[in-house]
């Protein structure tokens, strides 16, 4: 998946100004920067939930730009938006079924809810319960799984472990490592940075709404200023 020279924003407000990134499935890729640099704005980009000014997202061959989220849903990009998004008043089975409304056969689609509750066993115990009454851990595994049902090339996280234990965080992460692993594209900002770099395979740093570091978790430890200024001092 490849953004090129992406410009973006709200209103008149320009957030993104020729932002590039290139991700791979397989791969885990993270995006750093402080606050309001347009890490947000590029996932949503990313994922059609708006629309770019100008440059490019594509997906191989196939162009994204202007799709909006439901067909770029389609084609394989899936997004997990920050707090993960669910229902609230709504059971973990309807979530789920929500998720997987593109799928017009019941039988196919409750054959792919039942493998997914395989996986994640506790949402099957949690079934019939409110989404608002689960715990912050179980409401993110919940969203993983509504954004895995149909099967994404590519899955889009802001800020997944944003509200969680320390341990949860560490929990989460090493899912995102997971599914990678399986073959799935990760693209993840991430505001814990230590823990992200464990997993991340490649990152990419934005400030200003513009590229400042593509490279590996390695290729960074020569960037003194970049760890002070961006990454914490790490």
């Amino acid at each position: 998946m490849r953004v090129e020279n992406l410009d973006a924003g709200y209103g008149s407000v320009q957030i993104l100004h020729q932002v590039s990134l290139t991700a791979r499935t397989g791969d885990v890729t993270c995006i750093f920067g402080p606050n309001g640099c347009g890490k947000s704005t590029l996932l949503k980009a990313m994922a059609g939930v708006i629309d770019p000014w100008a440059g490019k997202v594509m997906l191989d061959d196939d162009d994204l730009t202007h799709l909006p989220s439901h067909k770029t849903l389609g084609r394989g990009i899936a997004m997990m938006p920050q707090g993960g998004g669910v229902f609230p008043a709504l059971s973990v089975r309807d979530n789920l079924r929500i998720g997987a409304y593109t799928i017009r056969s019941r039988k196919q689609r409750d054959a792919r809810i039942a493998e997914l509750l395989e996986e994640f066993p506790r949402l099957r115990e949690r079934y019939d319960v409110a989404a608002g009454a689960l715990s912050g851990g179980e409401q993110m595994i919940l969203s993983i799984a509504r954004a895995l049902i149909l099967r994404p090339r590519f899955l889009l996280f802001d800020e997944p472990s944003a509200g969680l234990s320390p341990k949860l965080v560490g929990d989460v992460l090493v899912r995102a490592a997971e599914l990678a692993k399986r073959g799935v594209g990760v693209i993840m900002i991430e505001q814990n940075i230590r823990e992200a770099l464990r997993v991340a395979d490649r990152m990419y740093v934005l400030v200003s709404g513009r590229n400042r570091f593509e490279g590996t978790p390695a290729d960074v430890e020569d960037d003194r200023e970049l760890i002070h200024l961006y990454l914490g001092g790490r």
